[in-house]
């Protein structure tokens, strides 16, 4: 009985022609989403890279300034 009901459900070309298009779908939206990570990351990383030549910069002039003064 198992065997009939599996191969009636398999047997439906419009449940496979759905699946398919829903998987692809799916496989899509994760490719575009696998892409905004790597373009946050990146973002990410040039932000701090940027934060962290501001506090850099910052610190130099604090330290030059306790020494002239």
């Amino acid at each position: 009985m198992a065997k009939a009901l599996i191969g009636h459900l398999n047997s439906d070309p419009r449940t496979t022609a759905r699946l398919s298009a829903q998987n692809h779908r799916l496989r899509a939206r994760v490719a575009d989403l696998e892409r905004l990570v790597v373009r946050l990351q990146q973002e990410n990383d040039r932000l701090t890279a940027a934060q962290a030549a501001v506090l850099l910069e910052r610190e130099t002039q604090a330290l030059e300034q306790m020494m002239h003064a």
